[in-house]
């Protein structure tokens, strides 16, 4: 029988758990840019489960118009990247959290435009309504965690820049395929956050339109 995800207290237990016991690798870098991204749970309005949410940038953004991404940027003067990452989720969706609602952080990730990347572990709440700023967000996908357990994920191709293979994850919520390195980020959410496994994933590759 597949496993469930019934949104509550006992699955931010586990996922707090599973995180505090987690080796995490931070990257060191100077040469790369800081940037906070945000894994926000919340539940899935389908039903009782939980899922995490997941945004498609408007077409005509500067950089990386088009792609599948988790909410986040780069980090302003002073900040954390958990700072950073709750108020770019104030900024792109309307969404209002604390440092009390943060259940952990993944590893740095480095990407091929130049940055790394820390992904913070949010506790988002019902959610019940979005209001995302049309400017940075074309569409929100509530990505249920039972979604993110499908065997199908990783798809590791052959990369035509680097040794390592590309990654991907065929999420059917969205309809079509998210890559690295928000593909990345979110397998590793499901293998440290819900299955407690000591998963890292920086080393998989990126397609080349992820790059700009």
């Amino acid at each position: 029988m597949p496993k469930t995800y019934p949104f509550g207290p006992a699955l931010r237990e586990r996922i707090v758990t599973n995180l505090a016991e987690f080796d995490r690798t931070v990257i060191a870098d100077s040469a790369l840019r800081q940037a906070g991204v945000v894994i926000v749970i919340v539940r899935n309005l389908a039903d009782d489960g939980a899922a995490v949410l997941l945004t498609k940038r408007p077409t005509n953004l500067r950089r990386h118009a088009g792609q599948f991404a988790l909410p986040g940027g780069r980090l302003e003067p002073g900040e954390t990247p958990a700072e950073a990452a709750i108020r770019e989720l104030a900024e792109e969706m309307r969404m209002v959290v604390d440092v009390g609602d943060i259940l952990g952080t993944l590893d740095d990730f480095p990407t091929r435009s130049g940055f790394r990347i820390t992904p913070i572990v949010v506790w988002g709440g019902e959610a019940r309504e979005i209001d995302p700023d049309p400017v940075e967000v074309a569409k929100v996908f509530r990505i249920p965690l039972t979604e993110l357990d499908n065997p199908a994920i990783p798809r590791l191709t052959p990369s035509a820049h680097g040794l390592q293979p590309v990654m991907s994850a065929p999420l059917p919520t969205t309809g079509g395929v998210v890559f690295a390195p928000t593909a990345a980020l979110l397998y590793q959410f499901r293998e440290v956050a819900m299955h407690g496994r000591p998963t890292h994933v920086a080393h998989f590759d990126q397609p080349k339109f992820a790059w700009r």
